[in-house]
């Protein structure tokens, strides 16, 4: 996630803590640097300019001129800056209100606004532990409807049924009447998204919009459309009054102009933004967060709430006393390890959360994906539960056997129990309590040990 944005401003903040003392000379080439950053970055070019003009009001003044830090109080007010540009603080949902509090799903189409709903929905139930509720009032597209329904099951929410003859607007308004009568905390309601935005569809979605009063009206856009992004929603606020915008597609958005963009040109909050495919790929947006990403600082307060989320405390407790008592990690123990990664998002997210991790060689880069992970999960898979608790008899035939099964190569096979013998000998020298305080500090906010590659 703006990989090529925190690129470029790196290779600018590394020239300005290589120098003795900054001036106003030095601090204007950075400034250009920074300038040029965004605009390859697609933010829109007023957002640039009010950003760049009030870097350089603070960094000529004396705030960095006389520190003795002068390139890291430059990174911290341009720090500063890009939190300031996207909003401060994260701004929740307005839920305070006589249930069902109704939120209503705008977008354009291929946004990714049906699975949005279902991620919303997975996140108001498992942590704001309301009960949901989602209806599709999407008339037009071919399978919206039973779309939208199969996500619901697999989010584990109630879905109100509806059918392609019938009127959005009576959609919604028997939606929140069923709602109501089952006592429901939030009612979500999708609607179908357009190509464009053209006065029919806004017609409808108003119609919606009125008969539902919702408490919130979320606009739904891909991060990767850039500052047409902020724009598109823009047109919408001026149709509808949104109170929010949730960013999709974030996970392969390089540049980040959208980010950058629609706080300023709508003056809207970005509450939400979707980092992947997965139904729990959704993260509430905190600004500062996003900030330190950019700027390759890392994510640590957001990598540690996803471990704590996610991290089954029971499995690392066993695995604790399991080490402790002198018996070994074996590779049913690891495919546990790797299914818990998978549940934070995958090695790629936690990386974009890692410290550092953008100056990581690019060997390591490229072995970092999520596919890795998969292929690795299937060659445990391929193994006997016998094979599994003892990799030392995985010799010429298993492996050939365990490849064919896995659908990888000889190769695959022996790296995964090269790999595997080095996590080994890590958790034996923790065999003398080390694990049980690794475990005790993810409890306290620690982080899951070592990546597998």
């Amino acid at each position: 996630m703006f990989e090529s944005l925190s690129d470029r401003l790196g290779v600018t903040f590394k020239r300005l803590r290589g120098q003795a003392r900054l001036t106003e000379d030095n601090i204007q080439d950075a400034l250009r640097e920074v300038r040029m950053a965004l605009l390859e970055a697609d933010v829109a070019l007023p957002v640039v300019r009010d950003f760049v003009s009030k870097v350089r009001e603070r960094a000529i003044g004396r705030e960095v001129i006389r520190s003795l830090t002068p390139g890291q109080a430059f990174i911290k007010i341009v720090s500063d800056e890009l939190t300031a540009t996207m909003g401060e603080v994260n701004e929740g949902l307005a839920l305070n209100v006589q249930p069902p509090a109704v939120i209503l799903m705008a977008g354009l189409q291929g946004a990714g606004k049906t699975t949005t709903v279902a991620k919303l929905a997975r996140w108001l139930k498992n942590d704001k532990k309301k009960s949901v509720m989602v209806v599709s009032c999407d008339i037009y597209r071919p399978a919206a409807i039973q779309q939208l329904e199969t996500l619901a099951r697999e989010v584990d929410v109630d879905f109100f049924p509806s059918h392609p003859d019938q009127d959005p607007v009576d959609i919604a308004r028997q939606a929140i009447d069923q709602a109501r009568r089952q006592h429901k905390d939030v009612l979500l309601i999708d609607t179908a998204g357009r190509l464009h935005v053209d006065a029919e569809m806004m017609a409808e979605i108003q119609r919606i919009h009125a008969a539902a009063t919702p408490a919130e009206t979320l606009f739904v856009v891909d991060s990767m459309t850039g500052q047409d992004a902020a724009n598109t929603a823009h047109a919408f606020d001026e149709a509808l009054t949104l109170s929010g915008v949730i960013l999709t597609k974030a996970d392969g958005d390089a540049r980040g102009g959208a980010a950058l963009s629609v706080r300023s040109i709508t003056g809207k909050p970005i509450k939400f933004i979707g980092v992947g495919e997965k139904t729990t790929a959704l993260e509430p947006f905190y600004p500062d967060r996003i900030a330190s990403r950019i700027l390759g600082m890392g994510d640590v307060v957001s990598l540690v709430e996803e471990a704590q989320r996610n991290f089954d405390q029971e499995k690392a407790e066993k695995l604790a006393k399991k080490v402790k008592k002198g018996k070994g990690f074996d590779l049913a123990d690891l495919r546990d390890q790797l299914e818990q990664m998978n549940k934070m998002g995958g090695i790629s997210s936690l990386l974009d959360k890692l410290p550092g991790a953008g100056q990581l060689p690019a060997g390591i880069k490229d072995q970092a994906h999520d596919a890795k992970i998969k292929q690795m999960i299937a060659i445990i898979d391929s193994m006997t539960p016998h094979e599994r608790r003892f990799p030392a008899i995985i010799k010429g035939s298993r492996k050939r056997r365990i490849a064919a099964g896995s659908g990888t190569q000889v190769q695959d096979v022996n790296r995964l129990l090269k790999q595997h013998q080095q996590m080994s000998k890590m958790m034996k020298k923790f065999s003398k309590g080390g694990v049980t305080k690794m475990i005790r500090g993810m409890k306290g906010g620690g982080v899951p040990g070592g990546l597998p590659f």
